[in-house]
């Protein structure tokens, strides 16, 4: 079985548990959803879309984002970690996309990535969801769960993108990354995987050492 094949049946089985793997960021708008990925960053999701619907409330437009007391929306956004430095680049973000984009979010990787506080996995999740291009997202989860089944052996994000991309169908990027974050968070945890529990564990790289190392 190639990567490719190995892949795609992943995926098959994968569907099977979570039959339409979505963002699990909550937002309305483009720029919130930008927004909520750059308060994710080292945090959770979970965490994040707690405090979001007060966020966005609180501050309904990027006009509100980009005229926000620094010190008043630190606190707003304190429970997610690394606050200051996300809300510094959420205000910066804020004015760029007023003054240079009308508003809007740019269309690009290119782009994206020159906004304050934007790596790759961000302008991945926006390229997605916004503009509905196939994009390998490479957040805690995918990372962890491509290295333990096999597809690749590094903990550098962008080498893991650009593996992934030659071994995942390109019509299957967007579902094989959100489908990442669902297995990794019921079944392949961090620090306790349910691997006997687990519906691709005949093809998992990890749980065959395991195995051996218990004499299964």
């Amino acid at each position: 079985m190639t990567k490719t094949q190995k892949a795609i049946y992943v995926i098959e089985k994968l569907l099977e548990l979570y039959p339409e793997p979505k963002c699990t960021l909550e937002y309305n708008k483009p720029y919130e959803l930008l927004i909520a990925t750059i308060l994710a960053a080292q945090s959770t999701d979970e965490r994040v879309n707690k405090i979001t619907p007060t966020l966005f409330k609180k501050y309904p437009s990027l006009e509100h984002f980009a005229n926000a007391d620094l010190k008043e929306l630190e606190k707003d956004i304190k429970s997610v970690g690394f606050y200051r430095n996300k809300a510094k680049s959420i205000k910066e973000i804020a004015k760029l996309l007023i003054e240079k984009y009308n508003g809007m979010l740019p269309n690009n990787i290119e782009e994206l990535t020159t906004l304050k506080g934007v790596g790759r996995k961000t302008a991945n999740v926006i390229m997605a969801n916004i503009f509905g291009v196939p994009s390998i997202i490479v957040d805690t989860h995918c990372m962890r769960l491509s290295n333990r089944i096999g597809f690749v052996n590094s903990e550098d994000p962008d080498k893991i993108e650009f593996e992934l991309r030659k071994i995942i169908p390109q019509d299957m990027y967007t579902i094989f990354s959100n489908l990442m974050v669902y297995h990794g968070r019921a079944v392949c945890k961090a620090r306790k995987p349910n691997c006997s529990q687990c519906i691709i564990n005949n093809v998992c790289d990890f749980y065959k050492r395991l195995s051996k190392n218990n004499n299964f």
